[in-house]
């Protein structure tokens, strides 16, 4: 015998909600899934009528579905809202090319304005050629720091004054988890939070999905027939988040509401007074917001421009010592002859050795150090800047 829907009682359940577990017609399926948003919304009061929001569309399910359900809610229940899309090109050939195609569909199915900043264009390197240098182990996190400013800065030349973003509960909440297996206390605490506010631009970025589980974006998206992408990145079989992700899928097959269990543990959770923690402060060469000197970026493209690509990867202690001012450090002398007339390798007697070609480690970096000034060279390294060097025409960007 069927099962009748639970909220309408009328009509046949078309599927069981993985988030509550009521079996459903497909109807109040899309009646529900779309009031939780909106509730998400008015009680997080993400919004003010009369904002610019940009959305940060990738041509997944996640931003799709977050495009359509926004316009859709902004219409229903009149916010206010001028949405506009925003897409970031990593220089992925056969993942991110594709999916900025379906981004370009988008843009013509919900009528709204795009713009499309690459890589390449603000940091001078794709993460093909990224991924060249240093390898598929840590690339993510080139990825992620790089992305995040991306969107910071398309969303200046936007001129919005919000970034929603497509994080889900399962999103959420293996953050969460992630940030507890790193033991980082700073992240831990900001993670849960609907709204961030703490970027340099002046840019706060919301939510709206923050509740709302993977699963149910799917099958709204699936049944809703919406044009999206669905392929995973060729860069992300081996990053990290991918075993938090495998961990809360076996939770989940045990207590479907171990996601929203984990996010409300995430939120309950607080830092014992007296416990020190990193104080945020504004990049000293780019001005974005770092809790070092010198913020996560900078320190990559370093790494990158200077052919040494895990200078960010790993402990702070070389990056501190690469970015010591020369002044600072303390000399010590290469006692190994290249002239051939000696045979001296003894690094505690520098009179045993003829002397001839014997030059201290300032000496070698002075030597390699680039003269910006002085090189022309259209592919010299320096021209890779250390972030956005020239400026950006937006009216060539924008579709």
């Amino acid at each position: 015998m069927p099962v009748k829907c639970s909220i309408c009682h009328e009509k046949n359940a078309f599927l069981k909600r993985p988030k509550t577990g009521n079996a459903v017609c497909k109807e109040c399926f899309y009646w529900a899934f779309e009031l939780e948003i909106h509730h998400t919304i008015t009680k997080g009061k993400l919004f003010k009528r009369g904002e610019k929001v940009a959305i940060g569309a990738s041509g997944g399910k996640d931003s799709t579905v977050l495009a359509y359900v926004l316009k859709l809610l902004n219409d229903r229940y009149d916010y206010g809202l001028e949405l506009v899309l925003l897409s970031i090109d990593e220089g992925i050939t056969g993942y991110r090319d594709d999916s900025l195609e379906t981004v370009k569909r988008n843009q013509q199915q919900y009528d709204l304005p795009l713009l499309i900043l690459s890589y390449e264009d603000l940091y001078g390197w794709s993460m093909d050629s990224i991924v060249k240098q240093i390898g598929r182990k840590n690339n993510c996190t080139f990825c992620g720091v790089f992305r995040r400013q991306a969107l910071d800065r398309g969303a200046m030349l936007q001129k919005v004054d919000k970034i929603a973003t497509g994080h889900n509960a399962d999103d959420v909440a293996e953050t969460i988890i992630m940030n507890i297996l790193r033991g980082d206390v700073a992240r831990l605490q900001r993670c849960t939070a609907i709204i961030t506010g703490d970027d340099p631009s002046g840019i706060p970025r919301v939510k709206p999905f923050k509740y709302t589980y993977e699963k149910e974006i799917v099958a709204y998206a699936y049944y809703k027939k919406l044009d999206y992408f669905s392929t995973e990145c060729i860069y992300s079989p081996n990053a990290y988040r991918g075993h938090a992700r495998t961990y809360l899928k076996d939770l989940e097959a045990i207590r479907p509401s171990v996601i929203i269990d984990i996010i409300h543990s995430g939120e309950m959770m607080s830092v014992k007074q007296g416990v020190k923690m990193p104080v945020q402060s504004n990049c000293t060469r780019c001005g974005y917001i770092s809790s070092n000197d010198i913020c996560k970026a900078c320190v990559l493209l370093e790494g990158l421009n200077k052919g040494k690509p895990k200078l960010g990867i790993g402990k702070t202690s070389k990056v501190k010592q690469h970015f010591q001012p020369t002044s600072e450090k303390k000399p010590t002398t290469n006692n190994f002859c290249k002239a051939g007339g000696c045979s001296s390798t003894d690094s505690g007697n520098t009179n045993s050795c003829c002397g001839a070609n014997n030059t201290t480690d300032i000496e070698k970096e002075q030597s390699e150090d680039v003269n910006e000034a002085d090189c022309s060279s259209s592919v010299c390294a320096c021209n890779k800047s250390t972030f956005v060097r020239k400026e950006i025409d937006i009216t060539t960007l924008t579709i």
